[in-house]
């Protein structure tokens, strides 16, 4: 039996990480949560199975040593949350964005090369239905030379949590929401060379109202952006279009990764191939999603980390990459010009 650990008892720790290893009750042993809050942890334990609740991090891994660890906290504390759980030879699952900056992101890939440990990502989207089938025709496509990725919300800035303080969180939609389309479009496109990125970030909603769909919040602490719009140059010359928001003044919320070959085209939800004949949209293959890509985002690197090497995770050094791009969005929309701090 591999002991599992979780850190954060938050409400994705609950609903993803907890009821995951439930089901893996065969070969999980749900051995600790820990949350600075004693209650919380507490609480935790006694909805979901866990024996053990902590509110230090270094006396867990010290007294369970545990094999596998979820870090559901804030992204402020991924970091140094995620080196102690692989400096205590534990497998972990980060829920994203791996880190605040791509310098941490690196020394988090590094560390799990270092100690042999397994370091994966919560980009669900890229195990979805959808993904898959779309990947798995990409041939039918051609030259793919335009991806267009769309994670908007018309009001949609979140009541609950963090994620409008920039201090705990890096950033807004972008690092939080627009995240997991940049990271799917990669993914599809098999993680392309980025030559440079441009972006365009605005502040204009969220610190002027304080009610949504999502809940009320303080607008006086509003310190994030409420949408973002970047442009990622591939050095083949094709180019990704990520459009993301909290707020934005749309008819409509948007999350799609659009793809456009010089064959056909692919959306990415609902998932569809398509071509052009003769004037007329002609649909090439469709998918109905069956699997919950929390699930298998869960599945693959439990297996992974069990063992089974040929399990597809969203793996450290590609959590770098997508926190690097990350990063350089944000720069560039601060400096007002293309950022290629590092071409990954």
């Amino acid at each position: 039996m591999k002991k599992v650990a979780i850190i954060g008892a938050g409400q994705v720790a609950e609903k993803v990480h907890a009821a995951y290893y439930q089901k893996r009750s065969d070969v999980l042993e749900l051995a600790a949560v820990v949350d600075p809050v004693s209650q919380r942890a507490e609480d935790f334990c006694r909805r979901t199975g866990f024996s053990h609740a902590y509110t230090s991090v270094t006396q867990m891994l010290n007294e369970i040593s545990p094999d596998i660890v979820s870090v559901c906290t804030p992204n402020r504390f991924h970091f140094e949350h995620v080196l102690a759980a692989l400096e205590a030879n534990a497998s972990v699952m980060c829920e994203k964005p791996p880190a605040m900056t791509a310098d941490q992101a690196r020394k988090m890939a590094e560390t799990a090369d270092k100690n042999g440990q397994i370091l994966a990502y919560g980009f669900q989207h890229r195990f979805s239905d959808e993904a898959t089938m779309i990947k798995n025709h990409l041939d039918v496509l051609g030259d793919i030379y335009y991806v267009e990725a769309n994670a908007l919300r018309r009001s949609g800035v979140p009541g609950w949590g963090t994620f409008i303080d920039k201090e705990l969180q890096g950033g807004g939609p972008l690092i939080d929401y627009g995240i997991h389309m940049l990271d799917t479009a990669m993914y599809i496109t098999g993680f392309p060379k980025v030559k440079s990125v441009r972006a365009y970030s605005f502040q204009k909603i969220g610190t002027k109202k304080n009610s949504g769909k999502f809940g009320k919040w303080d607008p006086s602490k509003f310190t994030v952006e409420d949408a973002i719009f970047g442009t990622l140059e591939l050095e083949n010359g094709k180019i990704i279009q990520l459009n993301t928001s909290f707020a934005l003044n749309i008819r409509e919320d948007k999350l799609n990764v659009a793809f456009c070959g010089d064959q056909a085209g692919a959306n990415l939800y609902p998932g569809e191939l398509f071509e052009d004949v003769d004037g007329k949209l002609v649909s090439l293959q469709k998918t109905t999603p069956v699997n919950d890509p929390h699930e298998l985002s869960m599945a693959h690197f439990v297996n992974r980390a069990l063992g089974d090497q040929t399990q597809m995770i969203a793996d450290g050094w590609q959590g770098y990459v997508i926190q690097n791009l990350v990063e350089n969005l944000y720069r560039s929309a601060e400096i007002g010009r293309a950022s290629c701090r590092e071409r990954v």
